[in-house]
């Protein structure tokens, strides 16, 4: 399994020539070589996580493409299969469990929506905008979040040190400047190697294998 970060919180995941594409937003260019689309996972509603434009375009790449996502990203119009936590799909090669249900809390006066973390195939786990982890499981691989509005990093290393991943690198990082984003890193690697786990340092366009 090969998964490539790609801008803010938008990822790929590659095994078999098959591909499951998540959160592809508004902080993300333009996907290009979409050879084996197989599915999309959509983690909750906000515009950094997808676009009608990004869909649109995998659409037209993959017409009957199936698009998972929680009832929130329902309740905007998108066509999608409508997932919650507690809930396993399988498309292609990509068995996909749902985790946590809600998208952590950014201020009092905004709405808090829809949000699912996503495991694939028992090893990678991204918790979209979330510190949700799933049970009794050994994460290979965690993108972990860096910056957001409703992010401090204090609590991302707890995320981190919680999950104890084998591997984990840096998502939702379109937010922060160049020199904010080297510091957030360093924190999440330090939380990663408390458990004896290695921190990956992922340019958009680089990838990691399983």
């Amino acid at each position: 399994m090969r998964i490539t970060k790609h801008e803010h919180a938008c990822l790929r995941v590659e095994v078999d020539g098959q591909t499951l594409i998540i959160d592809p937003g508004g902080f993300t260019l333009p996907l290009e070589d979409l050879h084996g689309l197989t599915a999309v996972v959509l983690t909750h509603e906000h515009a950094d996580h997808w676009t009608p434009e990004h869909l649109a375009r995998l659409r037209r790449h993959t017409p009957d493409l199936p698009v998972f996502a929680p009832e929130g990203v329902a309740s905007t119009g998108a066509d999608v299969i409508v997932v919650k936590p507690g809930d396993t799909v399988t498309a292609g090669p990509f068995t996909m469990s749902f985790h946590g249900g809600r998208h952590n809390v950014i201020h009092e006066s905004i709405p808090v929506v829809d949000n699912v973390g996503v495991l694939v195939n028992d090893a990678f786990y991204y918790p979209g905008d979330s510190y949700a982890i799933p049970k009794h499981t050994d994460i290979e691989l965690l993108a972990a979040p860096v910056g957001a509005p409703w992010l401090k990093i204090g609590d991302a290393m707890d995320f981190v040190l919680a999950a104890k991943p084998r591997r984990a690198f840096a998502t939702h990082d379109m937010t922060l400047s160049r020199i904010g984003l080297d510091m957030h890193r360093s924190r999440l690697k330090w939380a990663t190697e408390q458990h004896g786990g290695e921190f990956v340092a992922l340019e958009p366009g680089e990838s990691v294998e399983l």
